[in-house]
């Protein structure tokens, strides 16, 4: 644990600069959050409502009438705050920053004397406060504006919002606990836990990391409390409840957290609650937690996962089921899931430097958050898809849930939000520093500042991913400086890579999955990593019965899939030919600029007549196949995709 007794240092600054991302990072100021601003303000025509500000300023007493939407609702004006505050932290906006303050107000005035605050109770129940923490999502939405509050507080340097949730800590401090006159429970929906030891980092106040370790420590002990406070409230459950009593596995509570090995359950609960246990085991030095963490970790990647880094197999609970269960058209695949696996693989990587976490961390960012909005930044998956049929998605009672178009907005709307808060902290995933190493994690071109032995190190990386291997860094020191660079080897290198320092081949050594080249560095030096991106067959273990006799297709690490727009319909009855020779086009794509599509010569079956059953015949005919990259489509004409493809 804790990279081998290494030392991790705080204090990088990275200021992202790269000819992919460029695109969404300026989406995300001009579109995304001006978007969810309207869209939280119930001002988007034909969308479902948020009502999620309406909830606030009631609660505050600026409007009169009752809360609407879901009862977590708050939640999704705390992560739009937060995502603000990283948009903030780039570039300050006058504008921008006075629409947030002028919420923070709204907020402030909506806090209860004590500190209380979740607009629910206080508007429709507040004699009932904390008496439903398996369904009601008090500590959540706390949990959530936490965030928000360190996120703005250290971009504007403004404490309107910090006040406020310290304020609620510490009444959520004077309630929970285990002594006396205390309650001796936890929030079903994990989320303040990881909160609080953000709230500890900023505030250096080591009440909010205890309050952390409490409820984190608290967690499925015996007699469990979800089923005593089930039994005061004469065994009920809020109406939205999925279940007709506590489901101890949905919310990961059957169990101490320590006991626990295989992620069950609610798949954002799972992952948000690994997160904090992460958080925990590394500030904490708890071993114990370490080990609990790296066997959910794997777990989840080697057994439950997606290819495309999406987990939640099943629409019932938006839960993990068991292992190997990964269907393709009925899965769920939360966005929100994948955000969470991302947050659990920055945690695991500040513990132990090892490309696996940098590995699903890239695989989960490029292939579930990017393709969960469309690429005008205005429409949402909420479930993202491995296969899609619409006709089944409109008559098909299961398949419900599993759109074929990206939504303008939703009732329950966690997931854009989310994806909004990633897109402006992602300067914070791409570098950790450990003693004299910088090591780099995601090949995003940035200019990144490092404090180094006492001297300060640029670092300027020039990357063309996710369409080329080629990587490229320019070191800046004012005098030499002895330190070594890590550089990630990803998973779909299989090994093949070329490095080079200012032109010339250069010893390094290997280190779970990193380059490590250790040198005195001289101002100008030039490193060069060619990374191979060739296109590859991937299957799956045969125990992933949904996958038998097929393959998926990846260059570099993304996904790609067949459309119907490219491929005619009925994707089933393709086959890809595994010995042919793929083909790899540049094409311009709206919203994306130039992206690599890929084209082969395959088969596809052809039915020969119209008898629902006949004798088999070989009825496969050549075709032309061609697959562009799952995290573009749907944002074309509406049809099937697949990811999964039969072969011969």
């Amino acid at each position: 644990m804790n990279n081998n007794g290494k030392t991790l240092k705080k204090g990088i600054d990275v200021e992202i600069n790269d000819s992919f991302w460029n695109n969404y990072r300026s989406l995300l100021k001009t579109t995304i959050i001006p978007y969810q601003y309207e869209a939280l303000n119930d001002r988007i025509p034909d969308a479902e409502p948020s009502y999620s500000v309406q909830n606030f300023k009631i609660a505050a007493g600026d409007l009169q009438g009752h809360h609407k939407g879901a009862i977590f609702q708050d939640s999704d004006v705390a992560k739009w705050l937060e995502a603000v505050g990283y948009v903030l932290a780039e570039e300050r906006d006058e504008e921008l920053e006075k629409k947030a303050d002028e919420l923070i107000d709204i907020i402030a005035r909506a806090q209860q004397p004590d500190g209380y605050l979740h607009t629910y109770y206080i508007i429709e129940e507040p004699d009932k406060r904390w008496t439903n923490l398996y369904d009601c999502h008090e500590l959540y939405c706390a949990g959530h504006m936490i965030e928000a509050a360190v996120s703005y507080y250290k971009s504007t340097g403004k404490r309107k919002l910090l006040d406020v949730v310290c304020k609620l800590a510490d009444h959520i401090d004077s309630v929970f606990g285990t002594e006396e006159g205390k309650l001796n429970g936890y929030d079903s929906h994990p989320e303040i836990e990881l909160a609080l030891v953000k709230l500890y980092e900023v505030t250096k106040n080591k009440k909010y990391l205890n309050l952390s370790k409490y409820f984190i420590n608290q967690r499925g002990q015996k007699p469990n409390y979800f089923y005593i406070e089930w039994e005061k409230r004469g065994r009920t459950l809020h109406e939205s409840s999925v279940f007709k009593e506590p489901n101890l596995y949905y919310n990961q509570s059957f169990a101490p957290v320590k006991e626990q090995d295989k992620a069950t359950g609610h798949a954002v609960r799972a992952v948000y609650l690994y997160t904090a246990m992460a958080d925990l085991a590394r500030l904490t030095n708890d071993d114990e937690l370490y080990t609990a963490c790296e066997k959910l970790w794997e777990n989840i990647t080697n057994k439950q996962m997606y290819i495309t880094g999406g987990i939640g197999s099943t629409e019932v609970g938006e839960a993990f089921t068991f292992d190997y269960d990964l269907p393709n058209d009925t899965m769920y695949c939360e966005t929100c899931a994948s955000v969470g696996l991302i947050f659990f693989a920055k945690r695991m990587l500040l513990m132990n430097t090892n490309a696996k976490y940098a590995d699903i961390m890239e695989k989960a960012l490029f292939n579930i958050v990017l393709e969960s909005m469309a690429l005008d930044g205005k429409h949402y998956f909420y479930v993202n898809p491995l296969e899609v049929w619409p006709k089944a998605s409109e008559n098909n009672p299961i398949k419900k849930h599993v759109k074929s178009e990206r939504q303008k907005w939703f009732g329950v709307s966690c997931c854009p939000p989310n994806v909004a808060r990633l897109l402006g902290s992602l300067n914070d995933y791409i570098y950790t520093v450990s003693n004299n190493t910088i090591y780099n994690h995601l090949f995003i071109g940035s200019k990144a500042m490092f404090k180094i032995n006492g001297s300060k190190v640029e670092l300027n990386q020039a990357s063309k991913l996710p369409w080329d291997g080629n990587v490229t860094y320019k070191i800046n020191v004012s005098d030499q400086v002895e330190f070594s660079l890590g550089l990630r080897i990803p998973y779909w290198t299989q090994g093949v890579f070329e490095i080079k320092v200012n032109g010339n081949p250069v010893r390094y050594s290997l280190e779970n999955g990193y380059i490590i080249v250790n040198r005195i560095w001289r101002n100008g030096d030039k490193v060069e990593l060619l990374l191979d991106m060739k296109v590859q067959l991937i299957q799956s273990h045969l125990n992933v019965k949904a996958n038998s006799g097929k393959v998926a297709i990846m260059r570099g690490p993304l996904v790609y899939c067949l459309e119907e727009v490219d491929n005619g319909e009925n994707l089933n009855t393709i086959l890809i030919d595994t010995k042919g020779t793929w083909e790899e086009k540049r094409v311009e794509f709206k919203g994306l600029g130039e992206l690599v599509v890929l084209e082969t010569t395959g088969y596809r079956e052809q039915n020969i007549n119209d008898n629902l059953y006949h004798l088999f015949e070989n009825n496969i005919v050549p075709t032309r196949i061609k697959a562009v990259p799952y995290l573009v489509w749907g944002n074309r004409d509406i049809g099937e995709m697949q990811i999964w493809t039969r072969y011969k």
